[in-house]
């Protein structure tokens, strides 16, 4: 992989930069014991509780003087690793003029999660959520030449998205730190493509993250539109986690939900749709029934004996539309199952969304009754029905498959329903088409197969692998902090952003983009790490590396050997916070857990009497810790920060 090479650990203080030391009293730490009302997850509540932030508004807040450092230390990390995969730091306006959105259209897309600014003039403008328009807009009026590419630019800086219900503290909030970079090339391929410096891209990642201590995970994500593999989602691993990850520990392989693949699953003995009816059509009548769970309730049959059927309208060009008319895609998987909406697009090979309600049930589907039957006789429309939903024979039970499916009219669903005898035409030869791929080759177009079995569904834990045969996939929880994905020409294109190549033939510039949530990371990283008595922060993220706690800030000797030792510490590069505030050690004991500074040094009578400090290290919960001789105690905490 070219590009930075990964590393797997660097040291985190050198005598190469004097360290900070502050005291605790001259600065703003508000500990304490409550809790916000509003708190979900234990990032909020420790973050808040330590004294990090304190919310303005509704997903707004106060980053405080610990908060402060703490993202400060990321950013560095962050514009390091950057810089060494090549990339420049610029910055862009946080108020963007809507006239950008003129050929994006993303305004539109954004809809009311887009904050949205008038100006005295009567302009509109809008509170960047990210920057896509405004960095293509400033490379059309600077590159006139293919051979001013490649280029990689990036910023740290505000984002803004007006949730509509902002929780979570800062993993879900409306006024977030990020950083996002852009690269530009005339090439995809070799020296200067895209693909160089994607591979560049992940190595950075990978190594700012490591930097950052964090337990993290890289995971295929939904593709670009250059396809492949043109998607990867960094995520912190955590059981709180918001997103599902499914991995394969034989292989490596991860992947979140809307990307996983499955690996190949066993066909049916009989094949797929061979099977008896097991009855007589039956009509039931399900009204006021919104869910799967709620009808399988209703008919006294598993949701796993169910067929979901999703309706998708192809998103044509004018020209296409012109010519094939409307398209249609129906998706069918098992009740328990969910239709994965990437599937279905790469299999068909267009552009999809979701059918419109109206539009669907004008054209016959009666939306949330629909069955595979509706495919029957309208021309335009394409079948797609996964592996496990194909199924006439019922190899573990051994006897024909039982399903019920919508009834193709509202409030009315049917039992007993048979793929052969049901379906209207003949559904066996899609047997032979059950590996095929490729919109030309469906039942649109001209093509003649009307239906296709595939894998249309959502993966899950115990599906097979995708890369190791034997092996299964596992469910884990992550959160996620960094992204990157080609973005290919979507942007440059709509903006007209060209430059001449080698022939002197004006080429569309292809795109890539690259995202870390700075203020999430920091987030993140306290629901990976902490416990019942605080935040333990990885040693390159925490606010201060060391505390010196003074027992009786009335003590001349004391106040002196902290002083002294905090100028020691910090000639090692080492930041030093000296707790002087004139409150009960066990105050001070609590509030320095509670912070997550990994080293705790206690000044005490007792300990300098014996010519030494009372050590302790954070992620030590058990015990007070134990006296270093002064004159071994630089050394002792250097080596834990290192270590």
């Amino acid at each position: 992989m070219s590009g930075p090479t990964q590393r797997s650990s660097t040291p985190v203080v050198s005598n190469i930069r004097k360290g900070a030391v502050h005291q605790w009293s001259r600065t703003l730490i508000p500990t304490t014991r409550e809790a916000p009302k509003d708190a979900e997850v234990p990032s909020h509540v420790l973050l808040h509780r330590a004294g990090f932030i304190r919310p303005v508004g509704a997903g707004i807040y106060d980053y405080l003087p610990l908060a402060h450092r703490t993202i400060n230390k990321i950013s560095a990390i962050v514009r390091e690793e950057m810089e060494a995969a090549g990339a420049s730091e610029l910055l862009m306006p946080a108020l963007e003029p809507f006239e950008l959105f003129k050929d994006t259209k993303r305004d539109e897309a954004y809809g009311d999660n887009l904050f949205r600014v008038m100006d005295r003039k009567k302009r509109m403008n809008a509170l960047a959520p990210t920057h896509e328009e405004v960095i293509t807009e400033l490379m059309r009026g600077c590159i006139s030449s293919y051979k001013q590419l490649p280029l990689n630019l990036f910023q740290i800086q505000t984002k803004f998205r007006d949730e509509a219900r902002p929780r979570a503290g800062l993993l879900r909030c409306r006024e977030f730190l990020m950083k996002d970079a852009y690269s530009f090339h005339s090439k995809l391929e070799g020296p200067g493509g895209l693909n160089e410096t994607y591979d560049a891209m992940y190595a950075a990642y990978t190594n700012i993250f490591t930097r950052c201590g964090l337990d993290f995970s890289a995971v295929e994500a939904e593709s670009g539109p250059i396809g492949g593999s043109a998607s990867h989602e960094f995520m912190v691993n955590c059981a709180s986690g918001e997103d599902t990850v499914l991995k394969c520990k034989a292989s490596g392989y991860a992947a979140n939900v809307e990307k996983c693949e499955i690996g190949p699953r066993k066909a049916p003995s009989a094949g797929y749709f061979v099977g008896e009816p097991t009855g007589t059509l039956e009509e039931v009548h399900t009204p006021g029934l919104p869910g799967i769970e709620d009808v399988a309730k209703h008919m006294k049959v598993k949701p796993e004996n169910m067929l979901k059927t999703i309706v998708f309208k192809v998103e044509s060009t004018p020209e296409e539309k012109a010519k094939f008319g409307e398209e249609w895609i129906i998706a069918v998987v098992r009740g328990d199952h969910d239709v994965n909406e990437g599937k279905v697009r790469d299999i068909s090979g267009c552009k999809i969304a979701l059918a419109d309600p109206k539009e669907a049930e004008a054209k016959g589907f009666a939306i949330g009754f629909v069955s595979p039957r509706a495919a029957v006789g309208k021309a335009g429309v394409l079948l797609l029905v996964d592996r496990d939903a194909a199924v006439g024979f019922d190899d573990a039970k051994g006897k024909s498959m039982f399903w019920v499916t919508g009834g193709d009219k509202k409030d009315y669903h049917i039992k007993h329903f048979n793929w052969v005898r049901d379906f209207g035409k003949d559904p066996l030869a899609a047997q032979a088409h059950a590996a095929d791929k490729g919109y030309a080759q469906g039942g649109l177009r001209g093509g003649d197969k009307y239906l296709v079995v595939g894998d249309v569904r959502n993966a899950l834990a115990g599906d097979p692998s995708p890369r190791a045969a034997g092996s299964n996939l596992e469910t884990g929880r992550g959160i996620e902090v960094g992204h990157i994905f080609k973005l290919g020409t979507k942007y440059s294109e709509a903006m007209g952003l060209q430059v001449p190549d080698e022939k002197q033939q004006r080429s569309t510039v292809i795109m890539g983009c690259y995202g870390i949530g700075v203020s999430r990371t920091m987030a993140a990283c306290v629901e990976m790490s902490h416990d019942e008595n605080g935040i333990l922060w990885p040693v390159a993220l925490a606010a201060y590396h060391v505390v010196l706690t003074i027992m009786d800030v009335g003590s001349a000797r004391q106040q002196a050997e902290a002083k002294q030792l905090a100028t020691q510490l910090s000639a090692q590069g080492l930041d030093v916070l000296i707790d002087d505030r004139d409150e009960r050690p066990g105050v001070k004991f609590k509030d320095a857990d509670l912070i997550g500074i990994p080293v705790r040094l206690v000044l005490g009578d007792k300990a300098l009497d014996a010519g030494g400090v009372e050590f302790k290290l954070r992620k030590d919960t058990q015990g007070k810790g134990g006296v270093v001789a002064m004159g071994e105690v630089v050394a002792a905490v250097v080596g834990a920060v290192n270590g």
